[in-house]
């Protein structure tokens, strides 16, 4: 299966909304930010940065 090519237009129209609206990207990532804190918490710094590895992964 042939990967999709980001469209330059929406890829920059997305780029131009991260830099207005700081905030909202925030509050889009803080459920994430949130679930790695606890598995740092919880179980320790490994686990939790291998999260993060497998979360950027899965949102590429």
């Amino acid at each position: 299966m042939a990967r999709k090519e980001i469209d330059p237009i929406r890829a920059k129209s997305a780029l131009a909304v991260a830099k207005e609206h700081p905030g909202m990207l925030l509050f889009l990532a803080s459920p994430g930010v949130l679930v790695i804190g606890i598995v740092w918490w919880l179980i320790g710094p490994g686990w939790a940065l291998l999260l993060l590895v497998a979360l950027l992964i899965g949102g590429a």
